[in-house]
């Protein structure tokens, strides 16, 4: 069953063009070296420029839990921890219904 996780992140102020090269960074890599992720998107708030969620989907749980221990994942984090300013809110969620 596929697991859909929701991540808040709050950046620094004037720290979101560092954060979103990055995070495109972060997307096209597990784009290539991920098929387990479904989907890996990142939004920007439109009234908060330093606030971004991303949003993913996994196949299944082994799916998320392999991206959390990958390489880029740690890369990822070691590049970003000095822009956020407090530490993302993770939100996973189970699907009920679907269109």
């Amino acid at each position: 069953m596929p697991i859909t996780v929701i991540a808040k992140l709050k950046v620094q102020p004037g720290k979101d063009a560092e954060f979103e090269a990055a995070a495109k960074q972060m997307i096209a890599t597990v784009k290539e070296s991920e098929p387990g992720t479904l989907s890996y998107v990142l939004h920007k708030n439109t009234k908060d420029p330093t606030e971004f969620i991303y949003y993913e989907v996994y196949q299944d749980q082994a799916a998320l839990d392999a991206h959390g221990k990958t390489d880029h994942m740690k890369a990822f984090g070691g590049k970003i921890g000095a822009l956020l300013a407090g530490r993302p809110e993770i939100s996973i969620l189970q699907e009920v219904a679907r269109k």
